[in-house]
C-alpha cells in the first residue's frame, strides 16, 4: 500500500466529526491484529514497540524499558503490518528521545515505506516524578517528542501525539499536531494489563481540560481519548457522552490484547467442554 495523504485523512475525519461519527485508531502488533482492525472498519492503525511486547505476552509498559530499539523495531513491524493493510492510514511510533537518530531522515524514511503520520512513543509522557525528572534535566525530555512531531509536521505527515497534561497539549498543538490524544495511562484488565488506574469520572476532567488547552491555541485540533480504565466500547461510550469536545478513540491493549485474550480462552474452554460417551 501507499501512504495516505494527510490533507485526504484530515478531509475524512472532519466529515465524520461534522456527521458526529466517533474516529476510532488501534494499535496493531501483529499483522493478524491490523487485518482483523481493518475488516472492523478501524480509521488509524498504528504500530509501535509495545504492540510486539503486548502480543508476545508482555506488558504494554515493557515498550518503556531497553529491552530493544524502539525505532528499529517499528520499521521491523512494517514489513508485517504495511502489505497486508489495504486501505487504512498507518501510522508508526516514534522515540523521540532517541539520541541516535537522525529524526529527518528517520521520518523521510518512514514516509517512503508508506507510513502515513507519526505518534510519540515510546514516551517520557508515562514517567513522573524523579525519574521524569531526572530525563527532562538530562536532555531526553518531553520537548525532544514535540520536536519530533513538529518534524513531522513539516513532511506533511499526520501527527497524532499523545499527551498527559494541559501544557503538553499546548505544546503539541504549537507543534502542528492534527490529532491529540489524551492518555490515561496503561490500559487495565486481562492478566497483563495495569491494575490501577484513575477512574471514568476522573478522566472526564483530565480529557476535558486536555482539550481546553489544545483548542485555546488552534480550534480545528482533533481530540482522542485513549488508555487507562477506557478499556472496554462501553467505557470509550461514557467518556465521550461527556466530554463535548472529543471525538474519537484510540485503544491499543483495548482493542488487540483484551479481545485476544478472552477469544482464545473462551475457544479453548469450549473445545475442553466437549464430551464423549464412555466404552
Amino acid at each position: 500500500m501507499a501512504a495516505i495523504p494527510r490533507k485526504e485523512i484530515l478531509e475524512k475525519f472532519r466529515k465524520m466529526i461534522a456527521e458526529g461519527v466517533p474516529i476510532v485508531g488501534g494499535g496493531a502488533g501483529t499483522g493478524l491484529s491490523a487485518k482483523a482492525e481493518e475488516a472492523g472498519g478501524i480509521d488509524l492503525i498504528i504500530i509501535y514497540n509495545s504492540g510486539r511486547y503486548r502480543m508476545a505476552g508482555r506488558g504494554s509498559a515493557a515498550g518503556l524499558l531497553a529491552y530493544g530499539n524502539a525505532n528499529e523495531i517499528v520499521k521491523e513491524m512494517a514489513y508485517e503490518v504495511l502489505p497486508v493493510v489495504k486501505k487504512t492510514p498507518v501510522l508508526a511510533g516514534v522515540n523521540g528521545t532517541d539520541p541516535f537518530v537522525i529524526m529527518p531522515l528517520l521520518l523521510a524514511e518512514l514516509k517512503t515505506m508508506a507510513f502515513s503520520g507519526v505518534q510519540n512513543f515510546p514516551t517520557v509522557g508515562l514517567f513522573d516524578g524523579t525519574m521524569r525528572q531526572s530525563f527532562e534535566e538530562t536532555g531526553m525530555g518531553f520537548g525532544l517528542e514535540v520536536d519530533m512531531i513538529a518534524e513531522a509536521h513539516k513532511l506533511d505527515l499526520l501527527t497524532t501525539p499523545y499527551v498527559f497534561n494541559p501544557d503538553e497539549a499546548r505544546a503539541m498543538t504549537r507543534a502542528g499536531a492534527d490529532i491529540v490524544v489524551a492518555h490515561m495511562g496503561v490500559t487495565t484488565g486481562g492478566s497483563i494489563g495495569a491494575t490501577s488506574a484513575k477512574t471514568l469520572d476522573g478522566c472526564v476532567k483530565e480529557i476535558d481540560a486536555i482539550a481546553d488547552a489544545a483548542r485555546s491555541l488552534r480550534k480545528d485540533v482533533i481530540l482522542l481519548c485513549h488508555g487507562g480504565p477506557i478499556s472496554m466500547p462501553d467505557d470509550a461510550r461514557y467518556i465521550l457522552e461527556r466530554c463535548d469536545g472529543l471525538h474519537g478513540f484510540y485503544g491499543a491493549s483495548s482493542m488487540e490484547r483484551l479481545p485476544a485474550e478472552a477469544a482464545i480462552a473462551r475457544q479453548t474452554a469450549d473445545f475442553k467442554a466437549i464430551t464423549k460417551r464412555k466404552g
